[in-house]
Formats: structure tokens, C-alpha cells, sequence
């Protein structure tokens, strides 16, 4: 059995972020059931307001069936720069106040404030922090306080909406017994079956059962539901980094004219860097396009997109921006092409897209090129010989 240690862990999770930005943006919103995610028959649902939740809505809901539950749903399709701005705002102020914390998604986070009661009381802390990011951003946040990041979760969650709650050191089981058991994360609806097959309903159940006979039943995912169901859960914090940016740069031996040939480049380039951004496990939400002219004149464009590191979403939004930025007719000297807003896939990715299939196509061709070399895969346009910087 795994020992407890006391620590103070606050987890935050800001309400329904996508609708919460949508709101702040189109105050006409608020108090209505709102949807956001995509308009097409095949959309599924991203986010949706509590109003819209009373209805059946869900996440990941296709859009068809959410539409049936509630006709009068207000669907919007998504503000990615928006979710992104705020998001990073919120960071700021975290970055700002907490000793460490970890980023685990776009509107989710941990801090270990373990030792900070020595000094203060962590709740009124954690409390004034809350309200602190309320009232510089307007967005409805909440936190649960508790001796590990699960049971941390676990309380933010029974908490919402635009609440708290803290779960005292010793009270973990008292706290987690006659809730659901599928409030433990990780528990789908699979899993939830076969615990209700056992006639395991609340975590309160799992008490009833030794680790050894659940260890038989459930393998070693057993012995792991034990611990979760007594609040015993081993899981650092991870300390956020910014990621800054990933570039590359390309200057020809010779001033180049041809089209074609650059827009081939161009591809080339992009798929580099995102096979590297992949690599790292970071999506990007920035795509920049430089170009140096034989004078030396260099001009550089962005733009913001959905978080994504798909060479399929990102080739059409470099060769956009070089459209854009390229003075027709003039010879080129340097190319390149920068991903920033990086942040952890797990983080963000395009919850607009088929991202799951799309995931696992990238990975299939990443191991390949993993295997064989990075020009082992390549778009039929894209050249091989070229002089990087």
C-alpha cells in the first residue's frame, strides 16, 4: 500500500473556457444555450454553455444530435486566436503568483503549494488568487484544494460551476466514498461497465474490496483503482515552460525566381519542422513565412490558427501568407518558415477537426520516417536538395 504524504496541491479549471471567451466577447450570449463547435453535419460538439448542458449537451457530441436535443442552441464556430489570448492571460497571472505550476491543458491547471502554509493559509490564498484572475480576464473559474493533483480535480470538478472547494489532508476517502465512480479519472464508460457488473456503483464500493481481489478481477489497473478510490495518487507536477518557437531557414546559392520551385520549397520546409514539433509532442497556434530579398530587405508575415501540428493544415496557411508577402517577380535569396504559440499536445489541438484519425495517420508516417530517415516520406512537389540554415 502506498503511503500518504501531505501536500497542498490547488487545481484550477476555468468553466466552460471556449463559451466563458465566447460570452465575454458577444455579451448578447450570456444566459443562453450555447454551443461552439462545427456547423456541418459531420461537426461535433467542442464546448457548450451550462444552459445548453440542462438540454443533454455534451463534448464531443456530434452536432446533428445536439441540434435534435435543443433547436434553439446558438452555435458559434470557434474564436481560436480568442481561446489562445485568454488562455496565455491566465498563464501570465499563474506565471506571476504561483511558486510552480503546471499547464495540463488550454484552460486547466496545477499548483503545488506544499510549504506555503508555513507562511499563510493556502486556502485564502488559493481563494484570492481565483478572484484575482475573475476580475482582471471576466472569466468564471474553479478549483478544488487537496493533498494530490487527482483529488484536486476530483473537488474542482463537484465544485463548478465558479466555485471551491478543499478536501483536508486525511479526509480523502471521506470525501470520495458516495460520489459515482466514474469521478475517478480514467473510468470510461467501458470500464464503468464492468465495475457495475461487479455491483461496483460509488467509489464507497471499491472500499468493500480488497486490493488482491481486484488485482484478480481487473489486473494491475486494480491495484491502481484501489488507491485512486482511498484518494492515494502519485502524480507530479510538471513545471510549465514556455515553449518559445521552431524555425527554419533556407538560403539558395543562387537568387531563385521560379514559382514553383519555391512553393515546393516551401513544403519541404514546412514539413521538417512540423515532423520536428511532432517529435517534441507541441502543437503550434502561430505560423510565420520570412522572405529576404538579394538587396538584403527582409519582410516576415503571421498569422494565428488553430493549434495543430498537421502538415495538411499547416502547408495551406504558409503558402497563403507567402502569397500575401511576396513581391511578385522578384528574385528571392532566403526563405523561412516559424512555428510559435507552441504548446504540449495534450494541451491543445484542433478539437474542430477529425483529430484522433488524423493523429494516428501523422504517427504512422513519423515512424517511418523515424525508421528510414526524415526524406524516407516527402510530398511528390517537395525538392531534396537544398542549403539550410
Amino acid at each position: 500500500m502506498l503511503e500518504k504524504v501531505q501536500h497542498i496541491i490547488a487545481h484550477f479549471d476555468l468553466d466552460s473556457f471556449f463559451v466563458s471567451v465566447e460570452c465575454l466577447n458577444d455579451p448578447s450570449l450570456k444566459g443562453k444555450p450555447v454551443i461552439v463547435g462545427g456547423h456541418n453535419e459531420r461537426g461535433v460538439v467542442a464546448a457548450c454553455s451550462y444552459e445548453a448542458r440542462k438540454f443533454g449537451i455534451h463534448s464531443a457530441m456530434p452536432m446533428k444530435a445536439a441540434m435534435r436535443l435543443c433547436k434553439q442552441a446558438i452555435v458559434v464556430s470557434g474564436t481560436y486566436s480568442e481561446y489562445g489570448r485568454y488562455s496565455k492571460w491566465v498563464t501570465d497571472i499563474f506565471a506571476s503568483k504561483a511558486p510552480l505550476f503546471e499547464k495540463a491543458s488550454i484552460d486547466e491547471f496545477y499548483l503545488d503549494l506544499t510549504g506555503m502554509d508555513k507562511f499563510f493559509d493556502p486556502l485564502q490564498w488559493t481563494m484570492e488568487l481565483r478572484q484575482h484572475i475573475i476580475d482582471e480576464t471576466g472569466l468564471p473559474i474553479s478549483f478544488g484544494l487537496a493533498n494530490n493533483k487527482m483529488v484536486a480535480k476530483i473537488a474542482t470538478n463537484e465544485a463548478k460551476p465558479n466555485g471551491f472547494l478543499q478536501v483536508p489532508f486525511g479526509k480523502e476517502r471521506e470525501f470520495l466514498s458516495p460520489l459515482d465512480v466514474n469521478k475517478i479519472p480514467g473510468i470510461g464508460e467501458q470500464t464503468e461497465q464492468v465495475l457495475l457488473y461487479m455491483g461496483i456503483k460509488k467509489i464507497a464500493d471499491i472500499h468493500r474490496h480488497s486490493q488482491k481481489e481486484l488485482e484478480e478481477k481487473l489486473g494491475k489497473w486494480g491495484v491502481d483503482l484501489w488507491n485512486k478510490s482511498h484518494g492515494i495518487h502519485t502524480s507530479k507536477i510538471t513545471p510549465y515552460h514556455e515553449a518559445k518557437s521552431i524555425s527554419t531557414e533556407n538560403t539558395f546559392h543562387e537568387n531563385i525566381t521560379d514559382t514553383k520551385y519555391i512553393m515546393s520549397e516551401l513544403v519541404r520546409m514546412t514539413e521538417k519542422i512540423s515532423y520536428e514539433l511532432r517529435q517534441d509532442g507541441k502543437v503550434s497556434g502561430c505560423i510565420a513565412v520570412k522572405i529576404r530579398y538579394p538587396d538584403f530587405e527582409t519582410t516576415s508575415r503571421q498569422t494565428s490558427v488553430p493549434c495543430t501540428a498537421a502538415d495538411d493544415e499547416i502547408i495551406p496557411v504558409v503558402k497563403n501568407l507567402f502569397n500575401k508577402l511576396y513581391k511578385k517577380g522578384n528574385p528571392i535569396r532566403l526563405l523561412g518558415v516559424r512555428l510559435s504559440d507552441l504548446s504540449n499536445e495534450a494541451i491543445q489541438t484542433n478539437i474542430f477537426s477529425n483529430a484522433e484519425k488524423k493523429k494516428t495517420l501523422y504517427s504512422a508516417i513519423d515512424n517511418v520516417k523515424n525508421r528510414f530517415g526524415k526524406l524516407s516520406v516527402h510530398r511528390a512537389s517537395s525538392p531534396l536538395s537544398t542549403k539550410e540554415e
